[in-house]
Formats: structure tokens, C-alpha cells, sequence
């Protein structure tokens, strides 16, 4: 560009609309590393539906490996321009299409974190016009600028001349880690766990019931010396997180959870929006300034999905809660308790351990909005949960989750609040453990376990 060096990445959205797979994913981390070595500016042109359906929960945890993999580069001092392209949704915008430090849109693009699409299988109703458009998106302070491809030369060389520290090109260096295949071929998901496994229909349903324990339920039992805190501290309240300071299983923590469930004193439970998000990333400072275990609890049936959050900057936060989960100094500990419905899943996941009740499970939208992607249809539903891999056995399987906690009591008694009892033992003993730990071989080992997801084990 103009004399200087750069590396690229783009999506080619003739192929499965660009969508990210396994293959297409550790194809996307060689390009970051290999830039991150040899000391270039990575210049991103991302259009991609998101992750690719048909392979499942594990091409959904690419995106935390993506997103990893580019907040290395950037806490390396070097520039990442981000051009969203014609369309960009879904997880690649909600992980390196929002991780830019400057970000441009091509004119008339749609930009969005939930398709029209999938918005309108879900919720029967069209999606408000005009709000995932790369005008609008930059009339809320979304993006810095609005520009035609001809123009990008220009502009990319003006921003790299102040960006790049020595203001020159940067010299030549060996080429390696040459890239694996492009990610053409769909790939079955590979299910574990066993014939006594429940189905991943009766875990989603199992799930979904209104009595079921929630985070606050969770901390009511197993836990002491609750404090809640509000909101971000900067006048944002989002009802759909949970911020607390607690002693776990006798382990002091700060807490992030999902909180779905209803509160005649409280309000409704509601969807994760922008705000919870950025409430989420207080907890993670907090976490961060004092040393403190961060203890994330997954429970959502996903995002908030309308104009307000998509205004409010919804996948722009997903991907910097990913970006500061995964670089956190502090010790993470995640829990899936019960649904994991997409991005606002994935954005407490990036855990140093991760453990899942029996009937939680992990995936890239609600099983709906995927068989509305796959079929055009919500009736498929449980069969494409089923071929994802989305079930607590699959997950623990593919090297997701760590350690499955049992729901059922074996005749012990004590009902869901003996559940919550011994898992509050489970994870006081876990948040124990990572506290002992050296921070830089932890870290180390979380960087390699999210950098591994999706290759043979």
C-alpha cells in the first residue's frame, strides 16, 4: 500500500457466503500470526454470513481463536484496519470485524449481528429498514467512515503513516507457517459422551423449563457474601447480567451471569444487550485491578435483537468482551448452567476452565435460527442441534468444556437445590485451584487451548 508492506485477509462470500468453518478459521489465525511475526499492519476485508451451520459448535469456538489471535497483534503495537464489506454478520462481525482500530464499511452495505433472515424466522416480523446499513452504522459511531473501494489505497496509507510507530514500510522477513486448506469441505459435527448421553432435543427442552436454577438461584445456594453491583457504573443498567462479589464454594470471586429468569422485586429477566455486555467488562476490570477469580455463568437464549442494540454497539461489544476474556491477567472460570444461545454465549466463554451442567449446551444461534438458515424453516430445529455437536457430552468431547456436572442427584435428595450445593463445591474447588496457579504458565496454557480449538487433538 503506497510503498508499505502489509498482510490481508478477506472472505470470499461466493463460497457458502463466506462463512467461517474450522479449516477457514485456523486458516484466518496463520494469516494473524504470521503478520504478528513478521512486525505488518493486517488489513481485514470481511463479508461472511458468520459461522458455517454445517459444522457445528466447534466452527462457532473459531471465532474466540480469530478474535485471540488478533488482540495478540494488536497488544503487539501493531495496526489492524477492519474494511466490513457487503454483508457482514453474525460472528465475524461479533469477533474481528468490530476489533479494528479504524474501521471503514462499504457504501450500502448491511452490517448487522442477526441477518434479516434468521430476525424473521424467529420473531415472525421483518427487521426495521435501514438500521443494519453502513450509513446508519456510522451515524451512531459504529464505524469511522464510509468508503468506496477506490478510495481505501488512499486512506489506508494516510491512517498507517501516524499507526505505524517507525513510519516506514516495515523490512521484509522470512515467509512461514504456510496456510492449511481453504475450508471448502463441510465437515459432520462428531458427537461424544456416550449412549447415556441425553439427546440434544431433550437437553435444549430440559433447559428452556421456567423452574429451572439460575444464577441467582446459584449464588442463593452455594454461595455467601453476595454483593451485587449495578450496572456499568456509567449509567447503563441492562436487567439481562448479573454483576456480583461473592464468596463460591469459599473461594472469593467477582461473578458475571446471565440472568433470564423472572423477579417479581427485580423485573424480568431479558436478552444480553450492549449494556450488559459493557456491565460485563466492568466485572472483568474489577476481576483484572484486585487478582480476583473471574467466574462467568452462560445461561441465555441469546442477544438482544433490535434497533436499540444494534445501534448500541451489540457485536462491537461481543467482540471486546471476547478480546479481554481471552487476554484477562486474572484467573477465569466459566460454567455452562443451561442455554448457550450464540454470541452472548460465546462472550463469557473464553474461560482459563470451563465446566457444563448435564443439560446445558453451546451453540452458534438457537437451533431455530439455525434450521432457518440451513432449511428456511424452524421445524428442523433438534435435528440440526443434534448433527452440531451442541450437547454438554459433545462439547466436553471436542475439548470445550473440561468437566460435565451431574444434575441428578442419584437418590441423594435435596431436589435442584442439591444440584446447586454440590456445584457449588465443584467450582470452589476449581476457582481454588486456578488461584494457585502461575499466572504466565495459566495464561500460556489458555492462549494454547483456545489457539488448538478445532484441530486434531
Amino acid at each position: 500500500v503506497e510503498g508499505r508492506r502489509v498482510a490481508v485477509v478477506a472472505c470470499e462470500f461466493r463460497f457458502l457466503a463466506g462463512s467461517i468453518g474450522i479449516d477457514a478459521g485456523e486458516r484466518l489465525v496463520r494469516a494473524v500470526e504470521r503478520a504478528t511475526r513478521e512486525r505488518l499492519p493486517l488489513l481485514a476485508a470481511p463479508a461472511s454470513g458468520g459461522t458455517r451451520m454445517q459444522e457445528g459448535t466447534i466452527a462457532f469456538l473459531q471465532m474466540v481463536k480469530v478474535a485471540a489471535a488478533i488482540t495478540e497483534h494488536k497488544a503487539a503495537g501493531l495496526p489492524y484496519l477492519v474494511y466490513l464489506r457487503h454483508p457482514t454478520t453474525g460472528g465475524v462481525l461479533a469477533s474481528w470485524g468490530s476489533l479494528g482500530h479504524v474501521t471503514a464499511a462499504e457504501p450500502g452495505a448491511l452490517i448487522g449481528f442477526l441477518g434479516p433472515r434468521v430476525h424473521e424466522a424467529l420473531y415472525g416480523e421483518e427487521f426495521p429498514a435501514g438500521v443494519q446499513l453502513a450509513e446508519n452504522l456510522l451515524a451512531n459511531g459504529l464505524v469511522d467512515a464510509v468508503l468506496s473501494a477506490p478510495q481505501l489505497a488512499e486512506v489506508s496509507a494516510r491512517v498507517l503513516r501516524v499507526l505505524c510507530a517507525d513510519g516506514a514500510a516495515a523490512g521484509a522477513a522470512e515467509a512461514g507457517g504456510g496456510p492449511t486448506g481453504p475450508g471448502a469441505g463441510v465437515r459432520a459435527a462428531v458427537r461424544g459422551g456416550g449412549a447415556a448421553a441425553p439427546t440434544a432435543a431433550e437437553s435444549i427442552r430440559r433447559s428452556r423449563e421456567p423452574a429451572r436454577p439460575g444464577v441467582r438461584d446459584l449464588l442463593r445456594v452455594a454461595a455467601v457474601d453476595v454483593t451485587p453491583l449495578s450496572g456499568t457504573g456509567a449509567g447503563e443498567h441492562d436487567p439481562g447480567l448479573l454483576l456480583a462479589l461473592a464468596r463460591v464454594g469459599g473461594t472469593p470471586c467477582v461473578v458475571l451471569g446471565h440472568d433470564r429468569t423472572r423477579h417479581a422485586m427485580d423485573g424480568p429477566g431479558q436478552a444480553l444487550g450492549p449494556g450488559g455486555l459493557r456491565t460485563a467488562r466492568r466485572g472483568m476490570r474489577i476481576a483484572a485491578e484486585l487478582g480476583l477469580p473471574l467466574l462467568t455463568v452462560v445461561d441465555t437464549a441469546g442477544a438482544a435483537l433490535s434497533r436499540e442494540a444494534e445501534e448500541g454497539g451489540l457485536a462491537g461489544e461481543i467482540a471486546r468482551c471476547l478480546a479481554d476474556m481471552v487476554a484477562l491477567p486474572a484467573p477465569t472460570l466459566c460454567l455452562l448452567l443451561g442455554q448457550g444461545a450464540g454470541g452472548a454465549a460465546l462472550a463469557l466463554l473464553p474461560a482459563d476452565r470451563v465446566l457444563a451442567a448435564r443439560h446445558a449446551w453451546l451453540s452458534p444461534l438457537p437451533p431455530e435460527g439455525a434450521s432457518a438458515i440451513l432449511y428456511r424453516t424452524t421445524d428442523r430445529a433438534y435435528e440440526i442441534a443434534g448433527r452440531q455437536g451442541v450437547r454438554s457430552a459433545d462439547l466436553l468431547a471436542h475439548g470445550i468444556v473440561d468437566r460435565i456436572v451431574e444434575e441428578e442427584d442419584n437418590g441423594s435428595g435435596g431436589g435442584p437445590d442439591g444440584f446447586l450445593v454440590r456445584l457449588g463445591v465443584v467450582l470452589g474447588a476449581e476457582l481454588a485451584a486456578l488461584r494457585t496457579q502461575d499466572p504466565e504458565e495459566r495464561h500460556a496454557a489458555r492462549r494454547a487451548r483456545h489457539r488448538g480449538m478445532g484441530l486434531p487433538r
